[in-house]
């Protein structure tokens, strides 16, 4: 004995999908704003001294050898309307060769308290939290045997100071990335 189930084709079953999540989507735009945005922006503006476009030396370790010496640009904007935080690193070598290409984005998450780094890199990215510290900010994660962690702050002289400090295994960490860059016009 055959049931309707086994007469509904995958074109009806994507389509009753995408209505349903059309439906969805119309009811949460009907929902009166939160102060949870309000809550949000306020968070984002302590970030705030990151927006605009930076550039300076970058040294890179990556294991024994001598580390690279490539030159870092930074360019932060803020997007939606202040509730997120767009970052997009480059590095480039002395004949202007791009090396590195990261994007990243800064959220603040309301319900618990926190603020979350998702960076994109090479096919693959991490997602963690990020602290803010004033004029400044710190993540990390784990990569099968290694823990790496980013600090940045702000230099007296406003410069977009960063360090990474990669652990391998219990030995003493070690900087993998030095860059101090520069506020652009």
């Amino acid at each position: 004995m055959k049931t309707a189930i086994s007469r509904i084709t995958l074109p009806a079953l994507l389509l009753a999908a995408a209505s349903m999540f059309a439906f969805c989507f119309t009811l949460a735009a009907q929902q009166p704003a939160s102060n949870s945005v309000d809550t949000q922006r306020d968070a984002m503006r302590k970030l705030s001294f990151l927006a605009g476009r930076w550039s300076g030396p970058v040294t890179i370790a990556r294991g024994p050898g001598e580390p690279l010496h490539l030159t870092q640009t930074e360019d932060v904007q803020y997007k939606l309307d202040g509730l997120v935080l767009l970052i997009e690193g480059k590095s480039t070598s002395a004949d202007g060769k791009l090396l590195f290409n990261a994007l990243a984005t800064v959220a603040y998450d309301d319900a618990s308290h926190t603020y979350r780094f998702r960076a994109y890199h090479d096919g693959r990215y991490v997602d963690t939290e990020l602290a803010v510290p004033a004029n400044g900010f710190s993540w990390g994660f784990t990569a099968g045997p290694a823990h790496i962690v980013n600090t940045m702050h702000l230099t007296a002289k406003g410069q977009w100071s960063e360090v990474s400090e990669v652990t391998f295994a219990g030995n003493p960490p070690y900087h993998g990335v030095d860059m101090l860059l520069e506020r652009l016009p």
